[in-house]
């Protein structure tokens, strides 16, 4: 059998011989279904059946609709920076209070007061009204006022404008080396990147703008086409990036898989891989494993939102996390989305994915050792109460507390609690071969479970 997943989260399944995958699943762009081309059909030969000159026009309406996304952004950005231009000629017209010849700071900061404010208006993406902004203004009236918001935010138009102009795509990784001194931290570009996409109404990849790749994946029977030609092919043996979306063409899938597993920590992936877990004998079938490495990237959200509005309902999409508030945060933000990037949930936000453990109600089962479990702080505590449950309900439109796990999520939290312990991965993947035996037994149940339950 072979599947065809394109960049715009398209998922076909080819018609073949008496298998009993021959229905095909609709090609999904923009959020929206589409039925596609009826004269168009998967095929493995040579000649896909469709004219050539077809091929062609659909190429450059997509080409024409790209252009015409790149020109308003290009223009959005040079209408907010040419708001800011008129206010700053506008003030200079006025006449200047001479605050050299002041005597004391404080005589210097009232005089600011004579000029006119500047402002930018942007959307302040920490309310969940659209209408919401934050507001950067100079002169201020207190010690210690700069200018540096307002070099900052235009810095980052500057290189957002530039990579449109260019058709040259930039990583926030390079934005933030190109000016390290102005900008400090990568957690400023991070910021006002996103504040910039919400307030002209884009996206960060309107923007061209990226963010440099972390996720990895393994697995057999994954192709993964790029647009500029190159192949990559996933093997269940060691980890592949998985590449932005935005160059993309297409993921291939040859074969069936029976699961996906998405693991919060890098080294019990790499633990998985050695073992070749991903075809492993002790399953009824191969599967994918995918890790953000912690809180996952934009990349690795993609494919698990596309894995999970386009795979069958029978193959289970399940999270292996600690047992703790930081790794329920994790799976919150692949099942229903970020708060930082609320504005792109819905193409991010993979409903399916599933709490597949560590669960506090399995300690014992697992015969673990309380005292060898790490005690929760105070600080956790506040994590569980003010990320987990009041976050999500005030923010993200009232998630329920019964996600997780499928049954008696409200217990598995409240037991948490109760025995005061983070049930974390590693205590079933330590350096022995006992215990990465256990992480495979472990595992293997689990999702032999979810089969079942999904079947």
């Amino acid at each position: 059998m072979a599947s065809i997943l394109d960049a715009d989260t398209a998922l076909q399944h080819s018609a073949t011989n008496e298998t009993a995958h021959d229905e095909d699943f609709p090609e999904l762009h923009n959020e929206q279904v589409s039925e596609g081309d009826s004269d168009c059909n998967v095929s493995d030969g040579p000649d896909d059946g469709c004219p050539s000159a077809e091929s062609g026009s659909e190429e450059s309406v997509e080409d024409n609709e790209e252009d015409s996304l790149r020109f308003e952004a290009i223009q959005k950005i040079e209408r907010l920076t040419l708001s800011f231009l008129e206010q700053l000629a506008g003030s200079l017209r006025n006449p200047r209070a001479d605050i050299a010849s002041t005597r004391s700071s404080q005589a210097a900061i009232n005089s600011r007061s004579k000029y006119p404010k500047i402002e930018l208006q942007l959307a302040d993406r920490h309310k969940t009204s659209s209408e919401c902004t934050r507001v950067i203004r100079y002169p201020l009236k207190r010690r210690g006022a700069s200018l540096k918001p307002f070099a900052q935010i235009l810095r980052v138009m500057d290189f957002a404008h530039q990579a449109l102009v260019d058709n040259v795509p930039l990583t926030k990784r390079d934005m933030y080396y190109k000016d390290v001194p102005l900008f400090k931290t990568q957690g400023t570009v991070d910021r006002l990147v996103d504040d910039l996409a919400v307030t002209l109404g884009l996206e960060r990849a309107d923007l061209k703008i990226r963010a440099a790749s972390k996720g990895l994946i393994c697995g057999t029977g994954l192709t993964i086409h790029l647009l500029e030609g190159e192949v990559i092919s996933i093997n269940d043996l060691e980890g592949t990036l998985i590449p932005t979306g935005e160059t993309i063409e297409r993921f291939e899938l040859k074969g069936d898989i029976s699961w996906v597993l998405v693991v919060e920590k890098e080294a019990v992936f790499q633990t998985l891989c050695r073992f070749q877990f991903a075809s492993h004998q002790s399953l009824p079938g191969p599967g994918l494993i995918i890790t953000g490495k912690g809180y996952p990237d934009v990349a690795t959200r993609q494919l698990v939102k596309t894995l999970s509005d386009n795979l069958p309902a029978h193959i289970p999409i399940v999270a292996l996390v600690d047992g703790d508030a930081y790794g329920l945060d994790i799976l919150s933000v692949y099942k229903y989305g970020s708060h930082s990037l609320r504005h792109e949930n819905k193409k991010l936000a993979a409903k399916r994915i599933e709490w597949l453990g560590i669960w506090a109600s399995e300690i014992a089962d697992l015969e673990i050792d309380l005292d060898t479990l790490i005690p929760i702080t105070l600080h956790d505590e506040k994590k569980f109460d003010h990320v987990i449950i009041l976050r999500r309900r005030s923010r993200y439109s009232a998630v329920p507390l019964m996600l997780y796990p499928r049954n008696g999520g409200r217990k598995e939290l409240t037991r948490m609690l109760h025995v005061r312990r983070k049930a974390e991965i590693e205590i079933l993947s330590s350096s022995s071969s006992q215990k990465s035996n256990s992480l495979i037994h472990y595992l293997a149940h689990k999702i032999r479970h979810f089969i079942e339950m999904s079947a």
